[in-house]
């Protein structure tokens, strides 16, 4: 199979085709089964708010010809107070600690939002997404953060694959997160 490139948004178009995957994606628009077995997304975020993100640091997006069929968002501080979820997500990372720093102290960018198009899920996609946020973005950044539903087991092992870490939990709205951070200084 033909692999996706991957790259980072540079059109209005591929942010339209973040916001289409996304809402296939959601919680409430799939059935338990499938958000059980494939995971799903918990966030939903506006044309407008992800323009910001997007014009603040382009995200990292998987490409099928000109299907966008993944993506990775890039949230940096300055978008921290854009969305209630992402605000509070800020919020409890910049009280944690890693390596003996509270992470208020480093350098780090948080993943707002990661999605691959069911069809294109167990080929590898997320680690080039990941690698490629990586090659974009390590010069600027220590560590890259995000959160996982702890009830959304494939998204979780994924993450672990790349890289990620456990570093704390949370609970928001009744739902169990797992804090996972990758450290990027880290060589191995």
């Amino acid at each position: 199979m033909v692999m996706p490139e991957v790259k980072l948004v540079t059109t209005s178009e591929e942010i339209s085709a973040i916001k289409e995957l996304q809402n296939l994606n959601l919680r409430p628009n799939i059935s338990d089964t499938e958000a059980a077995s494939e995971g799903f997304l918990t966030a939903s975020y506006t044309i407008a708010y992800l323009q910001a993100m997007n014009a603040d640091a382009p995200s990292v997006i998987a490409k099928m010809g000109d299907k966008v069929v993944g993506y990775a968002m890039v949230t940096t501080h300055n978008l921290r107070d854009g969305h209630d979820l992402m605000a509070d997500l800020f919020n409890t990372i910049d009280q944690t600690s890693y390596g003996g720093r509270v992470l208020s102290e480093t350098d780090y960018v948080v993943v707002g939002q990661l999605c691959v198009a069911k069809e294109f899920r167990g080929l590898g996609l997320v680690q080039q997404l990941y690698n490629h946020f990586k090659d974009c973005y390590a010069d600027r950044f220590e560590y890259l953060v995000t959160d996982v539903a702890q009830a959304n087991k494939r998204s979780l092992k994924a993450h672990k694959k790349t890289g990620f870490q456990v570093i704390d939990t949370l609970t928001y709205g009744g739902i169990g997160w797992d804090i996972v951070l990758w450290d990027w200084r880290r060589t191995s």
